[in-house]
Parts: C-alpha cells; structure tokens; sequence
C-alpha cells in the first residue's frame, strides 16, 4: 500500500498564482464590459439593491450637514436682521433731523420775511430755557446788553406779538409772554378800530379781553391788533384772534376770550424789535391848591 500525505499537507494553488489569475480575469472583464457594456445592467441591478443601504449610511451625515447649514443660516440671519435693523433706526434718527432741520429752515425764513417787512432794526433771538417758576410764562434767551438788548423792547414771531423784555443781563435776557397773568397788552379790533386791552390768564393758549361794554361791537373771529398807545409795541401787530363772546348780562362787561396769535408756545427763534418810540411822558397829574377852600352851602 501507498503511503498518503495527510490532507492537511496538501497544497493547491499558490496565493501568488491565484493573484495573477484573477487579475487577469478582472482585467478580461474590464476590456469586455467597456467594449460590449455587459455588466451595465448588472450594474445598475446593484446599486438599486444597494441605494437604501447608502441612504441608510450617508442619513447622519446629512442630517448634521444640515443641521450645521441651519444653524449658520439662522446665525447669519440674526446678524444681518441686526444690522439692518441698526440701519433703520439709524435712517429714522437722520431723517427726524432733516425734517426738524427742514421745519427750523421755513421758520426762520418766516421771521426774516416778517423782519424785512417792518420799519425798525430786529434782531434774531433763540430760547435757551423756560423761566425757573413753572407758574410763570416766561423765557430766556440768548441775547442781553452786549447786544444792546433793554428792557420793554417787544418780542415777535412771524405770526404776532410773543411778549416784552422785562430783564436784561450780559449775555441772556428774560422775556415775559403776553399769556404771564396779568400782563396787559393794549389793543384795538382790527375791522372797526375799537380799542381795549388784552390781559394774559396764566394759560398757555387762552387771553382774555377786559373791560368792554356788552354793547361793543365785538365778535368771534375779531383779529386784535396792537394799538400802539403805551409806546412799547409798534402799531399793527397781530396780538389775539377771539375765540367767544359771553355778553349774557351776567355782569356789566362781557367776558371775552381769546387765542394768541403767535406761537406762543412753540419754536424756538424769535424776534426782538428795537424800535424805540419816542413819546413824551404823561403830564403829571394837578395837585390841589392849599390857600383855597371849598366854599361852605349857604355860608358866609
């Protein structure tokens, strides 16, 4: 009998050999598959059978490829909606100013208008602050004896009489508006010239007329003009407009009220006249005689 190796012992194609064949027979299936597209349809066999495993393999990193463009996104958003944002408010600030610059333009050529139109010198003044009473209608302004500023000089704007100069410093002075309590400001009714005096109530926007008869020819929508007669404002100035007219009999005068007709309350330039009438002062009143007697009734 013939002594056999284990099988275990035995040994078949070399690694190396094995290399060769099925290089050259991948090789072989290479230059078919190009020439004749054999396996095109294999091909795509395959890769449908294995395109839910790809999706399967590739869903985490899409998924944090797109969780990373979101979260980009978003911060870019929120950036950009920032700055555009800022932007906006920036835009709002620059345009509010031109408008305010706009509105301050046309008010100041409103009081050169008014300036060129009346016969004395004038002269541009700004409100720094109000007076330190908030019970008081007064302001101060930017203009005192350095620029020869006294005392009664009238103040203005392009649409009536504001007020007076009541003190003076170096550099500011106060000026008392015709709304203050009891400020007097004679008038006349510019459609039939009668006469009266305007007299400031504390508030804002309200003047009262005193004085007049219930019989006086006087009516709502009356324009109220300066008359000139105390020396301080120049004739002709607008003053107040009436609002209403009680002539209920109620008293011996009627209550009349009236609105200013300059801004009273608003802007901030005004003009100051420095127009000084000369008118001589009142004569002085008679004193009575001290050597002669009032004569007795039926005396001797």
């Amino acid at each position: 009998m013939e002594h056999q190796a284990p099988p275990f012992f035995i040994r078949g194609i070399s690694p190396k050999t094995k290399l060769i064949i099925y290089g050259l027979l991948s090789l072989a299936l290479l230059i078919i598959d190009s020439r004749y597209r054999v396996l095109d349809v294999v091909r795509e066999k395959v890769s449908v059978l294995l395109y839910p495993l790809q999706v399967v393999a590739t869903t985490p990193i899409t998924a944090a490829h797109r969780l990373s463009d979101f979260l980009s996104d978003q911060a870019r958003l929120r950036s950009e909606n920032e700055r555009l944002h800022n932007q906006q408010l920036e835009a709002n600030a620059q345009l509010l100013r031109m408008r305010e610059l706009q509105a301050e333009n046309d008010r100041l050529r409103g009081l050169l208008g008014s300036a060129n139109l009346l016969p004395g010198q004038t002269m541009f003044a700004e409100i720094l602050y109000t007076g330190r009473d908030p019970f008081t209608r007064k302001v101060i302004v930017n203009r005192g004896t350095h620029d020869a500023v006294v005392t009664g000089q009238p103040v203005i704007d392009d649409a009536g009489v504001l007020g007076q100069v009541t003190r003076v410093h170096e550099l500011v002075s106060e000026v008392t508006l015709l709304t203050e309590k009891g400020q007097p400001v004679p008038v006349q009714i510019q459609r039939n010239g009668l006469r009266a005096v305007v007299f400031g109530t504390g508030q804002a926007t309200e003047l009262e007329v005193r004085f007049l008869p219930l019989n006086a020819d006087i009516q709502v929508g009356d324009i109220l003009v300066t008359s000139g007669i105390d020396g301080t404002y120049p004739p002709g100035l607008p003053v107040a407009i009436v609002q209403t007219v009680d002539k209920s009999g109620a008293s011996n005068f009627a209550r009349i009220v009236c609105r200013p007709a300059g801004n009273v309350e608003k802007h901030r330039y005004l003009l100051i006249l420095k127009e000084k009438r000369d008118i001589p002062p009142p004569p002085e009143p008679e004193e009575p005689q001290e050597g002669k007697k009032k004569p007795r009734r039926g005396g001797h």
